[in-house]
């Protein structure tokens, strides 16, 4: 076994901090790529990873060793896409993340697509609810809502992603339709708790005019369906991603409020690792997303 397989194989071990997970990959039994790892640590003389019957944990030995790895295993990703660049067949693991509820509703059916026409990749999809370190973490693709703030990135644009503000034909019968942002205040406003601590300020921008409203509410979620259904059972105002109500608002179940104030868009974009060489696999994954996602709103 050479050293860049023994790079690689602790590459994943790390990645999936489980022993079982990676055996699982591999296609091996839990005691073959144990014994692996133990032969590997016996060859450098040093233990890379701390095992309990939870977790693995590196030592520090294992972290020098994987930092080590990384850069080393992406230069040869990146000269063997290079020289087999003009291959039509696609080869080789992809890592994808993606939110858990743009995940689940677009980024799975447009995977399963691209797995039927690339069956030889490798693909494998996490979903999160917080931003990954493409630095790091070992993901190829980001498929990230919002801005994408280091300039060590590449942010390919897949999608315009304007914030609506909406709410149910009941709740807005009921309650009345705002006609300013400063209606706001007297509505029922459903907020949504995420990472910013300024969740509850919604800001808007209207004739050149910026505004910014601190809104308030008896309802409030940290997950963005939760705050949906509320809002489609007429409990008040929402501010979501067109992405995330598109399909209620083309139904008439949300109705648009104030259309002609502009809330700070999210556009949707491929964020991946800035390199010499892409690998082939990586952007052509990106080339399909950007092809066929919008598709999935031409109706909107």
């Amino acid at each position: 076994m050479s050293s860049t397989d023994d790079l690689a194989f602790f590459s994943r071990v790390a990645m999936n901090s489980s022993l079982t997970s990676t055996a699982r990959e591999l296609g091996l039994s839990l005691p073959a790529v144990s014994k692996r790892l133990t032969l590997l640590e016996q060859r450098l003389g040093v233990q890379l990873i701390t095992r309990t019957t939870r977790r693995l944990d590196l030592t520090p030995e294992g972290l020098q060793y994987l930092e080590g790895a990384r850069p080393i295993l992406r230069q040869l990703d990146e000269l063997e896409s290079a020289v087999s660049s003009r291959q039509q067949d696609l080869r080789g693991r992809l890592h994808i993340n993606a939110s858990f509820g743009f995940g689940r509703r677009h980024i799975t059916p447009l995977l399963s697509a691209f797995a039927t026409q690339y069956p030889e990749i490798e693909l494998s999809l996490d979903l999160t609810s917080a931003p990954v370190n493409l630095l790091t973490s070992g993901i190829d693709i980001d498929v990230r809502v919002g801005k994408v703030p280091d300039s060590r990135l590449v942010a390919f644009h897949l999608l315009d992603n304007p914030r609506i503000l909406c709410a149910s034909p009941d709740y807005l019968a009921r309650a009345g339709t705002p006609k300013d942002v400063s209606d706001l205040l007297n509505h029922n406003c459903i907020i949504l708790r995420q990472f910013e601590s300024d969740y509850a300020i919604w800001r808007f921008v209207h004739a050149g005019k910026e505004q910014a409203l601190k809104v308030t509410g008896t309802l409030s979620s940290n997950d963005g369906e939760a705050v949906v259904s509320l809002a489609l059972d007429g409990h008040g105002l929402i501010l979501r991603s067109r992405w995330d109500v598109h399909e209620h608002l083309r139904r008439g179940d949300l109705v648009a409020v104030l259309p002609e104030h502009e809330a700070p868009k999210a556009d949707i974009h491929a964020v991946y690792q800035h390199r010499r060489h892409v690998p082939a696999r990586i952007a052509k994954c990106v080339q399909y997303l950007a092809q066929n996602l919008p598709n999935r709103f031409s109706d909107a």
